[in-house]
């Protein structure tokens, strides 16, 4: 099978009222959603976009008030567009709790009802990771829920659902970052998933990294999100994660996982039962990874007139630079589609399927450091596809 391998490389130019780099327009398709420095945050991270229903692209990611750590003043925002991403409104404030930190977007879109759900986490602003993992802060991470049932123009209050998803002993937490999914066949048909991870103690590490360990998991809803359980886990050195169904139409799911095994790859598991419970990690030599996260989809399910295709992004590097779509055809097995979206400096990413079947790609890139900007970028899926 020939390798399509094309390269397009985003110029960056400095703004004129001082030093922070926004993506040029290069193409009409491509432009910064997020810039950092701009609208009241210091930085934006950890995208996630998501198309509803009625075909509206929800772009979602943290507002770093103060700095771009992982903890302190964050909020959960998102912009919408109707128009396939060629306009966008104002950024919308969903969460917004003083100075703590409302995070990790992972949103899921019930295909039934036309709800978004909007998983995310929370924790106080001064509670650092590190604490939280050593059960030394004064608080913990959580879970919660917020809802909008009117195409992401208003969400509900935000909701606490740590009760039912994450177990007591557990440190660190994180939902997805990116976005969840809604089985379409087999038993568990309609089901909401969302693909999570957690620290947890491990008396096999060694005395010198604290007993502490990581795991990858899955939550999931089988009453269109009214209430949430806790799926199986998927150990050791598993952590942030993406979930897409199998084409065998029975429902199988795929994780694909960010490893510390130290092995410059991603891993996968496969669960037989909707996410109750999940094989162990295996590695995939030829996604390679910088140790971040990524993303991964279904574009096509298979038909008479099409092939079964995933698509994955992520910076394809041991450094996070080089962010890269690859095509697989035969569920996640081989990864013959190669594309450059943007070879600088470059790390967590999302992607949707627009209603025309154009591919959707919003990803932290920068002309120094990743995370200077969030890219918006549409890609024609016929030129991309096409072998």
């Amino acid at each position: 099978m020939k390798i399509v391998r094309f390269f397009l490389f985003i110029g960056f130019i400095t703004l004129i009222s001082g030093s922070t780099p926004v993506c040029a327009q290069t193409k009409p398709d491509t432009l910064s959603l997020f810039v950092s420095g701009t609208d009241g945050y210091k930085s934006y991270r950890i995208p996630a976009i998501v198309t509803t229903t009625k075909g509206t692209l929800l772009a979602f990611c943290e507002g770093r008030k103060n700095n771009a750590a992982d903890a302190g003043d964050i909020d959960m925002l998102v912009k919408r567009s109707t128009d396939g991403g060629r306009t966008w409104s104002k950024q919308q404030v969903i969460w917004d709790d003083s100075t703590n930190t409302c995070g990790n977007p992972c949103p899921v879109v019930d295909e039934e009802t036309g709800t978004i759900c909007l998983i995310m986490c929370h924790n106080l602003g001064d509670d650092k990771e590190e604490a939280i993992n050593k059960k030394l802060s004064r608080s913990t991470r959580t879970v919660w829920i917020s809802r909008s049932k009117d195409d992401g123009l208003s969400w509900s209050a935000p909701e606490n659902i740590t009760a039912t998803t994450k177990k007591k002993e557990w440190g660190w937490y994180a939902t997805g970052p990116g976005i969840g999914i809604q089985i379409k066949n087999g038993a568990h048909k309609g089901r909401l998933v969302i693909p999570c991870d957690f620290s947890y103690d491990d008396s096999t590490t060694i005395p010198a990294q604290g007993h502490l360990s990581m795991g990858s998991h899955s939550i999931y809803s089988d009453d269109h999100g009214a209430t949430w359980q806790l799926g199986g886990t998927i150990t050791p050195k598993m952590n942030e994660c993406q979930v897409v169904e199998v084409a065998d139409g029975n429902g199988t799911l795929l994780m694909n996982m960010r490893s510390y095994f130290q092995r410059n790859c991603r891993a996968h598991a496969i669960s037989y039962d909707g996410g109750i419970s999940w094989t162990g990690p295996v590695d995939v030599p030829e996604l390679m990874e910088p140790v971040c996260q990524a993303s991964i989809i279904r574009y096509a399910w298979p038909t008479k007139k099409t092939k079964s295709t995933m698509l994955f992004l992520n910076p394809a590097s041991a450094k996070r630079i080089n962010m890269t779509i690859r095509a697989s055809y035969d569920e996640g097995k081989t990864w013959p589609v190669i594309r450059t979206l943007h070879a600088g400096p470059s790390a967590y990413s999302s992607m949707a399927v627009s209603p025309d079947g154009s591919i959707i790609c919003l990803y932290e890139a920068g002309k120094n450091r990743p995370y200077e900007t969030i890219v918006f970028q549409k890609l024609n899926a016929r030129e991309l596809l096409t072998q």
